[in-house]
């Protein structure tokens, strides 16, 4: 196992068959480490400051201590989060510190792998951008605002959508489609809105509907009128068009 892929993984919940549930699902993937497991809030706080895992899979109803009350005592050396519960009304909590992401229960393998696959991804971001900034500026940088969740309904449940991993996004009249893989996600409101949620430094908007994640662009290729067109990765083909292009001139002259 390749140590600079491996994901480190912490597992917090009071009740056994679902934190079995958890060990089983994970036990499957060949690049997780499972470096703790616990039922309660003292035992999670000491655990995780022992082993700093990259994540912890943290229930939020327990017995005298919850889920939230657990991330507040971690404080700065608080992994990412990925809460668990049978109650949908926390999600907004969760949506308000940043969690990474919300798994309802029951839930099964498919959504289990997919929170997964998402956090692999952002640990493999997270540890690129440390071998370039190191992991003092690191941590304030992953903590930051600028790492949105939104919450968005999938088969009438509520799910936090990393929005610094969409792929692309798409205006829809009154609504914006997020990609994510093979994902696609509905949300009410404008892609406007959802630009000035994402950091500028790795997201180009190139035409009125579309926004783009930089490293998803596959290739550009010059087009009429001084216009390009875009290739992403998934085969897609969109224009940059001229109103848009002046936003990003520094960058074209590099390419």
């Amino acid at each position: 196992m390749n140590p600079a892929s491996t994901l480190r993984v912490f597992v917090t919940d009071d009740e056994a068959p679902a934190r079995r549930k958890l060990l089983r699902f994970l036990a499957e993937e060949p690049d997780v480490v499972i470096v703790g497991e616990t039922s309660n809030g003292p035992d999670t706080i000491s655990g995780v400051r022992d082993t700093r895992p990259d994540l912890i899979f943290l229930d939020i109803q327990m017995p005298g201590m919850d889920g939230f009350e657990i991330v507040d005592a971690l404080g700065e050396v608080s992994p990412k989060i990925i809460f668990v519960t049978a109650h949908d009304e926390y999600a907004l909590r969760a949506l308000e510190i940043h969690a990474f992401d919300y798994l309802l229960k029951p839930f099964d393998q498919t959504r289990f792998s997919k929170v997964l696959a998402d956090a692999r991804h952002e640990a493999v971001k997270v540890r690129q951008r440390e071998s370039h900034v190191g992991p003092q500026h690191l941590q304030k940088e992953v903590r930051s605002p600028r790492n949105p969740r939104l919450l968005v309904e999938e088969n009438g449940r509520g799910i936090l959508v990393a929005l610094n991993l969409i792929d692309w996004a798409e205006a829809d009249r009154n609504y914006v489609k997020l990609h994510l893989g093979s994902h696609t996600y509905t949300v009410r409101g404008t892609i406007e809105g959802i630009e000035q949620k994402l950091d500028s430094g790795y997201f180009l908007r190139i035409n009125r509907s579309a926004l783009i994640r930089m490293d998803f662009i596959d290739e550009l290729q010059k087009w009429t009128h001084g216009e390009y067109r875009v290739i992403l990765r998934s085969g897609q083909t969109l224009m940059w068009t001229r109103r848009y292009l002046d936003r990003h001139s520094d960058l074209l002259r590099k390419i």
